[in-house]
């Protein structure tokens, strides 16, 4: 298993936050990470393959959203996640 830990607190707005797009994309993709380490081991559970379908889009919904409102932050988005695009 790799290990992708994620300091979600470098994606905080403000303290206590839990609800900005930043922060829901950092969260959306260390639970993204953790299904596919899963997958690579139990690579006929097509159930977590569905839900990891479902966590990739709404990532992408988030990401969109970020890049509307401000195209640096995005940038600075996908370059600390390492996300390609």
């Amino acid at each position: 298993m790799s290990d992708h830990t994620i300091n979600l607190k470098e994606f905080q707005l403000h303290e206590g936050d839990t609800g900005s797009a930043p922060y829901q994309v950092a969260l959306l993709t260390q639970r993204i990470h953790h299904i596919t380490d899963h997958l690579n081991i139990h690579s006929k559970d097509f159930s977590s393959r569905r839900g990891l379908l479902k966590l990739v889009s709404m990532r992408r919904k988030h990401l969109d959203y970020i890049k509307g409102k401000s195209e640096d932050r995005y940038k600075q988005i996908i370059q600390s996640l390492g996300l390609r695009r």
